[in-house]
C-alpha cells in the first residue's frame, strides 16, 4: 500500500480547490494558450493538491473518489480555463484505465514507489508494433496526445501484424524517457483548445515488456469478454474497474464542455452589466431584452449539459455495480445509452456557448475576448471524432443487432 499524501482529504475539498483555481486560471489563459498548456504554479497546485490521483486506487497512493467527483473538478477547472481543464482531464483520468486493464506487477511498476502518474493517450490505431523476447518494440507518431507535456507517461496503440493472425491492436505504456513531444500544439497551431497540452508524441523503436501491455479491447463496448471482472476489479475490489471507456469518455467531454458554457455565461453576464447600450449609452445591456431571452436559453443548456453530463456518468457507475451485484455485464446497448445522454450534454453546452457568442456584439471576434476564446474551443469538439455520425450510426446498430465495425468489435 502506498498512502495517499491527504489521508482526509474529501471529494468537497477537491472541488472547492478547483473552484478556487479559477482567477489564476483565467489570469493566465493567454499565456497558457500561447504555449499550448497550463503553468507551472497550476501544475504546482494541481499536483500538489492531489486532483492527479482523484481516479487512482488507494492501493497506490490515490483517492479512488469516484467519477462524478472527478467531472465536478473538470467542470470547475474547465469554468476557469476550457484548455486547462481539457489537458487536465486527459492527463489526470488515464490512471482509472491502467487501474482498470493492466494485472498487479504492471500497476505497482507504472504508478511507482509514489503514486505520482499522469498520463496522455491517443484513442486510435497510430503507430506500429513487433514481437520480440519479453514484450513489443513500439513505433509511431500519435497526435493529438492531449496533457502530454505535464505527464510522466503515454498509452499509445500499435498495430500488431503477425503471419496466420488478423492484425490487432496492442495498447502500451511508454514512460517519458522514452518518447518525444513534438513542438506542434499552442499559439496558432491549432484553431482552439490551444492550451489543452495536444502535443504529438513520437516513439522511435521503443522496446516495451510484455506486462506493460494489453491485448484487451479497450474501446469495445461492453463487459461481456470480461464476465468474471478486470485485472482492476480483483485487485481492487471495486467495480468501478471494470473500465468499459467508450461512454465514459464522452462524459468527459460533456464536464469540459459544461465548464466551458459556464465560462461564456460569467463573461456574458459581466459584458451584460459593464458595456453600454448601442443606441441608448445611458443603458447597460443588461436592460436589452433580447440579452434577457439569450442568457436564459443559455443558462437552461448549461443546466441541462451538467445534468445530462451526471446522469449518464451516475448511469454508467450504476452498471458497474449491477455488474458486482449480480454478474449481469454492461452490454454494448447499454454503454450506447451513456454515451448518447452526455453526448446530448455536449451538444447543448455547446448550443450555450455560440449563442452568447453571436449576442454579445462584433467587439468580442477580437482576439484575446474571452467570447471568442470560449467559441473557438467548443468548435474542438464539434469536429472531434467523438462527435462525428459514425458514433449515433453505432448505437443504430446496436438497436438493430447488427455486427459492429472496427475498433469497436475488436
Amino acid at each position: 500500500m502506498i498512502p495517499a499524501p491527504e489521508p482526509g482529504l474529501t471529494p468537497e475539498q477537491l472541488i472547492a480547490r478547483a473552484a478556487a483555481l479559477r482567477p489564476l486560471l483565467r489570469q493566465q489563459q493567454e499565456e497558457n494558450d500561447r504555449r499550448g498548456y497550463y503553468s507551472d504554479a497550476v501544475h504546482r497546485e494541481l499536483l500538489n493538491g492531489g486532483f492527479y490521483r482523484m481516479l487512482h486506487p488507494r492501493m497506490f497512493g490515490g483517492y479512488e473518489f469516484g467519477l462524478e467527483a472527478f467531472l465536478k473538478v473538470v467542470m470547475e477547472l474547465s469554468r476557469g480555463h476550457p484548455a486547462s481543464g481539457w489537458c487536465f482531464t486527459l492527463a489526470g483520468s488515464h490512471g482509472y484505465v491502467l487501474a482498470s486493464h493492466w494485472p498487479e506487477q504492471a500497476q505497482r511498476e507504472l504508478f511507482g514507489p509514489s503514486g505520482d502518474f499522469r498520463c496522455a493517450m491517443t484513442a486510435g490505431v497510430m503507430g506500429a508494433c513487433r514481437r520480440v523476447d519479453g514484450g513489443y518494440r513500439v513505433s509511431g507518431l500519435f497526435p493529438f496526445a492531449s496533457g502530454i507535456p505535464v505527464s510522466t507517461h503515454f498509452l499509445g496503440t500499435g498495430l500488431l501484424e503477425e503471419p496466420g493472425a488478423p492484425p490487432a491492436p496492442v495498447y502500451f505504456f511508454v514512460p517519458r524517457a522514452d518518447f518525444t513531444i513534438e513542438p506542434d500544439w499552442g499559439g496558432e497551431e491549432g484553431m482552439g483548445m490551444q492550451g489543452s497540452g495536444s502535443n504529438s508524441v513520437r516513439i522511435a523503436d521503443v522496446f516495451v515488456p510484455e506486462r506493460h501491455t494489453t491485448r484487451a479491447a479497450l474501446l469495445a463496448p461492453s463487459s461481456e469478454r470480461n464476465r468474471e471482472g478486470t485485472p482492476g476489479t480483483r485487485l481492487h475490489g471495486n467495480p468501478l474497474y471494470l473500465g468499459v471507456l467508450l461512454g465514459w469518455f464522452s462524459c468527459e467531454f460533456g464536464a469540459i464542455l459544461t465548464g466551458t458554457a459556464r465560462a461564456a455565461l460569467d463573461e456574458f453576464e459581466h459584458l451584460l452589466r459593464t458595456r453600454k447600450m448601442t443606441f441608448n449609452p445611458q443603458l447597460t445591456r443588461m436592460h436589452d431584452p433580447n440579452n434577457h431571452i439569450t442568457l436564459g436559453e443559455a443558462l437552461s443548456r448549461t443546466d441541462a449539459a451538467e445534468a445530462l453530463t451526471l446522469a449518464a456518468t451516475e448511469l454508467y457507475s450504476e452498471q458497474c455495480r449491477r455488474w458486482a451485484r449480480s454478474g449481469e455485464p454492461i452490454t454494448a446497448a447499454d454503454t450506447m445509452r451513456v454515451w448518447s445522454i452526455s453526448r446530448e450534454g455536449c451538444r447543448a453546452a455547446c448550443e450555450a456557448v455560440e449563442m452568447l457568442f453571436r449576442a454579445a456584439g462584433a467587439s468580442v471576434s477580437k482576439r484575446g475576448q474571452r467570447l471568442q476564446r470560449y467559441f473557438r474551443d467548443v468548435q474542438m469538439y464539434r469536429i472531434h471524432i467523438q462527435s462525428q455520425p459514425m458514433f449515433p450510426a453505432v448505437r443504430g446498430q446496436v438497436q438493430l443487432g447488427l455486427p459492429l465495425p472496427p475498433p469497436f468489435n475488436y
